[in-house]
């Protein structure tokens, strides 16, 4: 009787270690055997890293870069920086939007500060008309004139 109680406290130990049944199998057991066969099934421990695939594949995984729209005109009222927003060329607008009081406003700027001395040229034309913007222009403004389409 006092055998079995010697036995059944170790087998009691080896329990209470915190290892698998297959983990005291393979240390009561000689060859590598079993230990080869249970660690493939056995749960990854909490203390290891994510695997490398994840970090991978989250590393790879840019957004291309979308294709800038190419500028064929100057669709509407606003300031457009030249280089960026409106390319230099030549352009033409067929005048004023229709509205109770037709105005179409344009200048050719130095820079986009809203200085008077920006103004290299501007006009208000009441019918069709062509300007060049120069490469050396920083902006180009327009208010209440159709589309700008570019033309050379």
């Amino acid at each position: 009787m006092p055998a079995a109680v010697i036995l059944f406290g170790i087998g009691g130990a080896a329990g209470a270690s915190g290892n698998t049944d297959a983990e005291a199998t393979a240390k009561s057991e000689p060859g590598p055997t079993a230990t080869v066969t249970v660690k493939p099934a056995a749960p990854a421990s909490d203390e290891e890293p994510a695997p490398e695939v994840t970090v991978t594949e989250t590393v790879t995984e840019k957004p291309k870069a979308k294709p800038k729209p190419k500028v064929v005109g100057i669709p509407g009222d606003g300031t457009f920086v030249v280089g960026d927003e409106v390319k230099p060329g030549t352009y033409k607008t067929s005048g004023p939007v229709d509205s109770a009081f037709p105005n179409c406003y344009w200048a050719r700027l130095k820079s986009t500060t809203g200085d008077f001395e920006d103004i290299i040229a501007n006009g208000n034309p009441q019918g069709q008309t062509t300007i060049t913007i120069a490469g050396g222009d920083g902006a180009f403004q327009t208010s209440g004139c159709e589309e700008w389409k570019k033309t050379g």
